[in-house]
């Protein structure tokens, strides 16, 4: 079961690279349920073994690319971010170590596995896959393009993913850099 669902997570993230033409250097969120994603409601049966798969099997996709991948936890640590340090860029940390009933599974295997983690509270994403309906918006940049990836399951989780683009300013005689769109 743990392999099918490394497998549908690195199969996503590719796909999200691909569509979302990211970068090395760029930053995708992630938001995941383990609990939908082996079948049950949301925040109700938090499953450890499914956030490390799906961690490992995104990870393998962005860390060859040169991309960060940014955990939000749950509700109960308020949404915060764990990232890596290098990619915190400045940003004020807050202090909490997520565990699976307190931040989430997939947190708290991102903090496992990431080489030097820091938890903050908000950033501003270039992109986000959304596992089971947690609601990664709040932390993407300002315009969100929502992208109908083929590979829109993991486990029993539907998967949403948005990609985001600099904002339209000048009204309808501007001419728009088509490179940012």
């Amino acid at each position: 079961m743990y392999s099918k669902i490394k497998e549908q997570s690195k199969a996503a993230a590719a796909e999200l690279v691909e569509a979302a033409a990211l970068k090395a250097g760029m930053t995708v969120v992630i938001g995941c349920s383990t609990s939908e994603v082996c079948g049950s409601q949301i925040g109700s049966a938090s499953v450890p073994e499914a956030a490390e798969a799906i961690y490992l099997g995104l990870a393998e996709v962005f860390d060859k690319a040169g991309i960060y991948m940014a955990a939000q936890c749950c509700e109960h640590l308020n949404r915060a971010i764990i990232i890596e340090r290098k990619a915190a860029k400045g940003a004020e940390e807050v202090n909490v170590v997520p565990f699976p009933k307190a931040g989430g599974s997939f947190a708290t295997a991102a903090y496992k596995f990431m080489s030097d983690p820091v938890a903050l509270e908000e950033i501003k994403a270039d992109a986000g896959i959304d596992i089971g309906m947690t609601l990664i918006g709040m932390h993407l940049k300002k315009v969100a393009v929502p992208l109908r990836l083929v590979n829109n399951k993991i486990g029993e989780a539907n998967l949403n993913a948005a990609r985001t683009r600099a904002k339209f300013i000048g009204g309808e005689r501007a001419h728009y850099n088509e490179k940012l769109m």
